[in-house]
């Protein structure tokens, strides 16, 4: 699994101009599956969002995690973020995950970071989507697992 994370002060998700999904401060995070994704990298790629020091502490620096704060997470599927642009000009997108394979893991990801005690909003799979976010930096990070 791979994703980009985005530091927030806030963030939602639109499906047809209605917002379905939205946080405060915290991780905005596009996530794209692959083919050999499976339930064991769903769930570490939640501990390693829940755990992931990005936010600042009492003396400025990156040192507290959601798990740390009150901080929320928004979930959206992004395919695209397997998408291969080394040859020609047209993606290929042979490397993301089967839909069903995909929204499967998302959604274990999003279960797996609310038994850990985030609060989690997510996009809707295989939605047209729009994505507002305000940076809280700018921190955005690419994570893979």
């Amino acid at each position: 699994m791979r994703a980009l994370v985005q530091r927030v002060s806030e963030a939602r998700v639109r499906v047809a101009g209605e917002v379905i999904g939205e946080i405060g401060a915290g991780l905005c995070c596009l996530v794209g599956v692959t083919h050999s994704d499976n339930q064991d990298s769903a769930l570490k790629l939640a501990r390693k969002l829940w755990h992931l020091r990005i936010f600042a502490d009492e003396n400025g620096h990156m040192n507290l995690s959601v798990a740390d704060t009150s901080t929320e997470v928004l979930v959206v599927s992004q395919f695209t973020l397997y998408g291969d642009t080394r040859k020609g000009r047209r993606p290929s997108f042979v490397a993301a995950a089967e839909p069903d394979q995909a929204a499967a893991l998302i959604d274990e990801l999003a279960a797996e970071l609310r038994r850990l005690g985030a609060t989690v909003a997510t996009g809707s799979f295989g939605a047209m989507m729009d994505v507002e976010l305000i940076n809280d930096g700018p921190v955005t990070l690419m994570l893979e697992v």
